[in-house]
């Protein structure tokens, strides 16, 4: 999924439209619930603590959502604001994919760019 593709896809499942948020490669995203300063910076912050996985902790830890309308789901970790979107045509295999196949890649995608911190888009809607 292609940069564009990944923010318009954010767009539709972040309801409010006063939620700052930063998008990173993988398809991680950061919502901002005090947005201060340079919002890249502070994403990457978190991101940089509540990205990687580490086993045996609850960094390692996720649940998934499917998103209703979908397609895809995202899949949540140990940081209620740091969320990774799943689309459909990233798992293979025939018939629908377990919540934990699911989760695994999701939670695979996030500690991709809990290591990476490649920011690809800011979402700022801190009032003017």
């Amino acid at each position: 999924m292609d940069v564009p593709e990944l923010v318009e896809t954010w767009q539709r499942i972040i309801i409010g439209d006063h939620k700052s948020w930063v998008l990173f490669a993988n398809g991680t995203c950061v919502i901002l619930m005090e947005p201060a300063g340079d919002l890249a910076a502070q994403a990457t912050e978190i991101l940089r603590e509540y990205g990687p996985v580490h086993g045996g902790t609850p960094a390692g830890d996720f649940g998934t959502i499917t998103l209703d309308p979908g397609p895809g789901w995202v899949v949540y970790g140990h940081h209620n604001d740091v969320l990774t979107y799943v689309a459909p045509e990233e798992l293979s295999g025939d018939g629908e994919p377990s919540d934990l196949e699911i989760g695994l890649y999701g939670r695979g995608k996030r500690d991709q760019d809990g290591h990476e911190l490649r920011v690809v888009h800011v979402e700022d809607r801190r009032a003017a």
